[in-house]
């Protein structure tokens, strides 16, 4: 924590202030049930997470790192402290002296890790069983039908070794999978518990999860990605004449019903004839889950996770988000006009 401080700390003069948690859980989990079933799992979780705040006279912009993974202290081993506290200060004063972002409809590449928090909130919560079996799901009864680009594959995996969102067995006791969502744009499975998937007559997938035994476990997300695709990210950002690079995610919301999100871009730049000009703040990404599946026409080669937390009806649990970088032919930007 030191280490992650000093280095976020000593970034920029800028910084005025920085903040670093630790985290380590250990989980015991027991499940029996009526039909026979008695299994144990053991679930170690490890993370740091580093806030700067980068100022000037007039305002305040932060920049956030929280690397974690399914491991203990040997996490420090893997990651570099150093490295995360840097990055999240350089994020801040980037922001800090950047301007505001324009705002219409325009091309837009999103970048690998943290970027594939908009396919986990506008289309994976939707691919739920606990939205889809009731028929509150853009997707419900699209099986086998093209709900993306055919350049888009979509997984859940909670079987990924030490990955933040992994486990052994899911909440009910069933071996977790890898879950193939959607193949080259078509749907093929969702994620499903056993009381949704006796409703839609289907088998439960290894996706049922709560945050503990005060929670009933329900349909959720573990590590779900954008599978690398073909294309050079450097070719994304160089076929883009005037739009945005979304360098780093935000948060934001989704209504599950229509898929209708809204995005903080907490890092990004203007491109202007295929080159990164210059980093602007203030933008928003603005568009409904199944248009933008429909408009991804490029997908990189650089699949990267990161780490984050979910909250649902059955708690709030460690998921991993992921993608490569990906171009969306068109998108609504929602920025600031300048003063």
């Amino acid at each position: 924590m030191k280490r992650a401080y000093k280095s976020a700390k000593s970034y920029n003069s800028l910084i005025s202030q920085v903040s670093v948690g630790y985290l380590d859980k250990e989980q015991q989990v027991l499940i029996a049930n009526t039909e026979g079933l008695y299994v144990e799992d053991r679930r170690i979780r490890t993370r740091l997470s580093i806030n700067s705040v980068a100022s000037n006279e007039t305002e305040n912009q932060t920049g956030f790192e929280g690397p974690g993974a399914s491991m203990g202290f040997e996490l420090f081993e893997k990651i570099d402290p150093e490295y995360y506290g840097k990055e999240a200060s350089r994020v801040a004063v980037t922001m800090l002296n950047a301007k505001n972002c324009p705002a219409g409809k325009m091309t837009v590449a999103i970048d690998n890790g943290f970027g594939g928090v908009i396919f986990h909130e506008a289309c994976g919560h939707s691919l739920e069983a606990t939205s889809v079996a009731k028929g509150n799901s853009v997707f419900s009864d699209k099986l086998g039908q093209q709900i993306a680009s055919t350049k888009v594959t979509a997984i859940d995996d909670g079987t990924l070794t030490n990955h933040w969102g992994s486990a052994n067995i899911d909440d009910e006791g069933n071996p977790t999978k890898k879950n193939v969502l959607i193949e080259n744009g078509i749907l093929k499975s969702y994620m499903i518990d056993k009381l949704n998937g006796r409703r839609m007559n289907m088998k439960a997938t290894g996706s049922s999860r709560r945050q503990s035994y005060k929670f009933a476990p329900t349909s959720r997300m573990t590590n779900t990605y954008i599978a690398n695709g073909t294309d050079d990210p450097k070719d994304i950002i160089k076929s883009i004449d005037n739009g945005l690079y979304a360098k780093k995610m935000g948060g934001g919301s989704v209504n599950p019903v229509t898929g209708e999100f809204n995005f903080a871009v907490s890092e990004g730049y203007l491109v202007k004839n295929g080159e990164i000009v210059e980093p602007v703040r203030g933008a928003s990404l603005i568009g409904k889950g199944s248009e933008v599946l429909m408009n991804i026409d490029m997908v990189g080669n650089n699949l990267k996770q990161a780490q984050g937390m979910c909250g649902s009806s059955s708690g709030s649990i460690p998921t991993n988000v992921g993608q490569p970088m990906i171009r969306v032919k068109e998108i609504t930007v929602g920025g600031r006009e300048e003063n």
